[in-house]
């Protein structure tokens, strides 16, 4: 059953009331996020994706709802990633904690928007150019492989990012924060502060990781609701799920190993088609979307565990 643009509204119109109500109503005064609040809030977005995704089985089928659940994993342990990035980010312009859920509230509200651009745009190229989905499956690949083998630490500069130098271009930056302000008018002009700065990095590094995510949902299903909709559900725990995991993300040391298998493996999965169909003389193997679920789960699960069996024995040496 195809979506109408009620089924859009209805959508849009749920996302947008939570979010009002967290900004305007659970985080109107800045403050710091403490541990507990984050689970709290992670648990919510978990369950409000989940209960869609039932949603989704009673409307359309168990065969989307599949679809939706592996494409919501694959985003959400994708996401891991941004993590790194927010935690160098706010250490390196000092952004007090208080002031760092506001940055991230705006800067999901901007990944709405060019999240939403890139995947109406990846539909129509894949649905008049179906051989894109090769050069999707053979970009994810390569990607897989380079995270495989790159540094420990991701490779962020916000002294060389050419958003945040084009701000500094056309605006004054004042040299502090101004509390949780992005703009001030001081001596008869308006100037950005460097929280600004940071939201428009913040925006911009997700682009980047979203020209690696978006591709890999489209390795799972086709549909542009249930793309669009699971990337959203995803990045929208991404704010809780960074205060709950920030204090010990690189505890987590197996992890971008195992989300490199998962990239691998899903252009490997839209590969397929074209290389066993050469091999077979007409239409190629796909790779069901329980074997894919399957896969992404137990590689997470023994990158998790990998990496807290590393921790112990390094904390347990250093006693």
């Amino acid at each position: 059953m195809e979506p109408t643009i009620w089924a859009w509204i209805a959508f849009h119109a749920v996302v947008f009331f939570v979010l009002a109500l967290d900004l305007g109503v659970f985080h109107r005064r800045s403050h710091r996020v403490s541990a507990r609040e984050a689970g709290i809030w992670t648990l919510v977005w978990i369950s409000l994706s989940m209960a869609f995704n039932g949603l989704i089985w009673l409307w359309r089928g168990p065969e989307d709802a599949l679809n939706f659940l592996t494409a919501y994993l694959v985003e959400y342990s994708l996401s891991v990633d941004n993590i790194f990035v927010f935690v160098l980010l706010f250490g390196y312009f000092r952004v007090p904690p208080q002031y760092q859920h506001r940055v991230l509230f705006w800067g999901i509200l901007g990944a709405l928007l060019m999240r939403g651009s890139m995947i109406l745009l990846g539909a129509a190229l894949i649905e008049r150019f179906q051989w894109i989905l090769y050069v999707f499956g053979a970009f994810l690949f390569v990607t897989g492989v380079k995270l495989f083998f790159q540094d420990d630490d991701p490779d962020v500069d916000p002294q060389q990012n050419p958003l945040a130098r084009l701000v500094r271009r056309f605006l004054p930056v004042t040299a502090d924060l101004r509390g949780d302000r992005f703009f001030v008018r001081e001596e008869g002009r308006f100037s950005a502060t460097p929280l600004l700065l940071v939201l428009v990095i913040v925006e911009s590094t997700d682009l980047l990781f979203a020209v690696d995510s978006i591709p890999a949902i489209f390795g799972i299903t086709h549909d542009p609701f249930i793309v669009y909709t699971s990337n959203i559900c995803a990045i929208l725990g991404l704010r809780s799920l960074y205060f709950l995991l920030a204090s010990f993300m690189r505890a987590f040391y197996y992890l971008r190993f195992g989300l490199a298998i998962i990239l691998s493996f899903i252009g490997v999965k839209m590969l397929t088609p074209l290389v066993t169909g050469w091999f077979l003389g007409g239409h190629g193997l796909h790779i069901p979307t329980t074997v894919s679920l399957a896969v992404i789960v137990v590689t997470l699960l023994v990158a998790v565990a990998a990496s807290i069996i590393r921790s112990r024995r390094l904390a347990a040496a250093a006693d």
